[in-house]
């Protein structure tokens, strides 16, 4: 079908329909920037066409020249034929306003965390001024330390990942925000090279799904690095060890914050002493969890 969709198609607007079709006749799975075949296919074909990816009404009846016409029907056709996600196609990746470098070396940029940065973590931090060291664990592709960054102007940052070929990326988003002189980008299996550093805020989107789960995952997910989603067979192994060692890396007034997706339930029986906070996002209150270092080591 794809293969003579050019002869018939001319505006967006025609684009925009034969998307929506193919895509729910492939039963594509979303959940990587978008939610549904409509909005998925606006955004592919305003990206590709060079548009701003949030305006359609204007252009819908825009007729196209026939090389636009079949770059949008190339990348329609590898969404459909690859089911990589959208991002992995368009090579970047959107958390509210800021726009992040992605290919398949990391996962794609979706985390409540990023919500809570734009506030500055109020009000669990009062005087942003006084967050001077910072660390994201499990750093990926460099979104949420550039977030931070952004958030608390006066911090040092470190953006751990185990993953080389993660930090490459991290590497190019620093870069392209001129950052470089307050992130570094460490390699690191979680604390392990970390001795002696402390930290005023640490923050972490860790792997977290567990082995049920991963053998339940669409193909869209499955096209991002396991060691990124994976994490033993209740998706907890990484953040026991994060909750375990924070205590020797925060200050005394620091902050512990980590998303961990649908797993509440098996977080708090197995650490019932611990207080957690629970942190309200777009999602509800289940997702990220805060811990006071007081509250730790008591």
């Amino acid at each position: 079908m794809f293969e003579h969709a050019p002869q018939h198609l001319l505006t967006v607007r025609d684009l925009l329909r034969f998307a929506v079709s193919r895509f729910e006749e492939a039963s594509l799975f979303y959940g990587h920037g978008t939610q549904n075949a409509y909005d998925e296919a606006a955004y592919l074909i305003l990206h590709t066409l060079k548009l701003p990816v949030d305006r359609l009404e204007p252009f819908l009846d825009a007729r196209l020249l026939p090389q636009e016409i079949h770059a949008v029907i190339d990348i329609l056709r590898s969404r459909v034929e690859t089911r990589k996600p959208a991002a992995y196609l368009t090579k970047e990746a959107w958390l509210g306003e800021y726009r992040f470098y992605v290919d398949e070396r990391v996962i794609v940029p979706r985390s409540f965390i990023s919500e809570l940065l734009r506030e500055q973590l109020l009000p669990w931090v009062e005087y942003p001024e006084l967050v001077h060291t910072a660390l994201d664990m499990c750093t990926g592709s460099g979104c949420l330390a550039i977030l931070m960054a952004e958030a608390f102007p006066d911090a040092s940052v470190d953006a751990v990942d185990l993953s080389p070929e993660a930090l490459e990326v991290a590497q190019r988003n620093v870069d392209d925000y001129g950052l470089q002189e307050r992130i570094e980008l460490i390699q690191s299996d979680l604390y392990s090279q970390l001795a002696g550093r402390q930290y005023d805020l640490i923050i972490s989107n860790p792997p977290y799904v567990n082995a049920p789960s991963m053998q339940e995952l669409p193909p869209e997910y499955l096209a991002e690095p396991e060691l990124a989603l994976a994490s033993g067979d209740d998706g907890l192994d990484a953040v026991r060890e994060i909750i375990a060692a924070a205590p020797r890396f925060l200050t005394p007034h620091g902050l512990l914050i980590v998303e961990i997706g649908h797993n509440r339930e098996e977080l708090e029986a197995a650490f019932p002493e611990l207080p957690f906070t629970w942190l309200e996002t777009s999602g509800g209150d289940g997702f990220v969890f805060m811990l006071q270092m007081e509250q730790l080591v008591c």
